[in-house]
């Protein structure tokens, strides 16, 4: 009997043995394509010799020392890496153990900056229906996945949510992307009216929408406008790149490809690629000046932020996305994964929509292509296909829930950036067998 407390108590599951580049292996010797990166986490694969090696010196030199004593080496040098690449205007680096930690960071030092700056009535936050951002309270309560937020709703803090950017579904027809991209950001704009600008200190956003939706991009000219009006009523943006930063969408930060710099971002999953458990909150000079020169003491914390070992472990990552040019080869290979997926499944009668940017695609399933109708979710289709991808040998990231909390089914797929050509069609084989075993 195992004494774990497992994620759902009536599975069992195999046993992990090893990993070897893109695949895993189980104890019986079974071996599994990470099509999903776990969930968009090993952008490296499972073997990387130089992330291991300065695991390795790292722990010979030192394994933990508390951030309330000392700074590192590899933490500094880590920060100094991450703005030197990090959109303009972002100046600090706030290291944590994750991607909730890091949103709650982030959401923690908006309300002090504002209290900092003599603005204390701005508390209120605004995000987005079916968007997630973490786990912990407070990030769940910021995120708009409604079936993980209705068990604890009564715990949480307040949060204000409008319509994400949805092409695929709410786009009207005659109207241009640009057109839907400002009608759907100016509901940001008519929910300030609403609440009261001066009582709102920031909306929180995902550059490409994760695990809810399924690799949702926004269309042109939407971050811009959110920008403009963040700016206008003085609200702090805050991206999430926990999932879609760090190359996954094709460049180091999401947000290039948006024109856009955030005030805050928060980053982790590809940022230690498994590795070792990271995460950082990012944010502007401004914010952090506002801090040094009023208390001068963000009130936070946790015992293993600054991590040396961990922050060695993202330093050769974050080298090998730049230097090494994996961010860019996911851009590259993502097209060729897009483009090969369109070619088998494009004409799909059950596959409405193929999407995202880079090697963070999604593809959502519907009963009916030409109608645009989702599955029956007693059907529990995204649970099937699950199951029979993983038997497949295929492991990818399918969710219920795409288009409200409830109806609507996704497979997300966020391979390792090392995949090459034959693993791209390794990937299409595995799909098929799983689609026509559940389809």
């Amino acid at each position: 009997m195992s004494h774990i407390f497992p994620r759902h108590t009536k599975a069992t599951l195999p046993v992990i043995d090893r990993g070897e580049g893109v695949y895993l292996y189980d104890t019986s010797g079974k071996q599994y394509f990470d099509g999903s990166g776990g969930a968009a986490v090993s952008c490296l694969g499972h073997s990387d010799a130089e992330v291991t090696k300065a695991i390795r010196d790292q722990l010979d030199a030192v394994a933990f020392a508390h951030t309330g004593f000392f700074t590192s080496e590899p933490a500094e040098t880590l920060a100094d890496t991450l703005i030197a690449h990090a959109p303009a205007g972002l100046e600090r680096v706030y290291l944590v153990s994750g991607g909730s930690e890091a949103m709650e960071a982030a959401l923690k030092l908006a309300r002090q900056y504002f209290l900092e700056i003599g603005q204390p009535n701005r508390h209120r936050i605004i995000a987005r229906r079916q968007s997630y951002h973490g786990n912990t309270l407070g990030a769940l309560a910021t995120g708009g996945n409604a079936w993980r937020r209705e068990p604890f709703a009564p715990l949480m803090i307040e949060t204000t949510h409008i319509a994400p950017c949805y092409a695929y579904r709410d786009q009207q027809p005659g109207e241009t992307a640009q057109d839907y991209g400002h009608r759907v950001a100016d509901e940001l704009e008519a929910q300030l009216q609403e609440l009261g600008p001066e009582t709102v200190m920031a909306f929180v956003a995902e550059p490409v929408v994760g695990a809810t939706m399924g690799a949702v991009p926004p269309v042109d000219g939407y971050f811009k406008r959110i920008r403009d009006i963040c700016d206008r009523h003085g609200v702090l943006l805050i991206l999430d790149e926990v999932m879609c930063g760090m190359g996954r969408t094709g460049t180091l930060f999401a947000c290039e490809q948006d024109g856009v710099t955030p005030d805050i971002t928060a980053i982790a999953k590809g940022l230690g690629a498994g590795y070792q458990p990271i995460g950082a909150m990012m944010c502007s000079g401004a914010i952090y000046d506002a801090v040094e020169q009023g208390s001068g003491f963000f009130q936070h914390g946790h015992t293993y932020m600054g991590h040396p070992v961990a922050a060695a472990a993202a330093l050769a990552v974050v080298r090998k996305l730049t230097d090494g040019g994996l961010a860019d080869r996911a851009r590259v290979m993502g097209d060729r994964l897009q483009q090969a997926l369109e070619g088998a499944f494009g004409q799909h009668p059950h596959i409405g929509d193929i999407r995202g940017r880079g090697l963070f695609r999604g593809l959502e399933l519907v009963q009916d292509r030409d109608t645009k109708t989702p599955f029956a979710p007693e059907k529990a289709v995204n649970k099937a296909l699950k199951k029979a991808a993983f038997e497949a040998g295929l492991i990818c990231y399918p969710m219920g829930g795409t288009i409200d909390g409830r109806q609507g089914d996704h497979i997300l797929l966020a391979p390792p950036f090392i995949l090459d050509d034959s693993h791209i069609d390794e990937i299409v084989s595995k799909l098929t067998t799983a689609f026509g075993a559940v389809l």
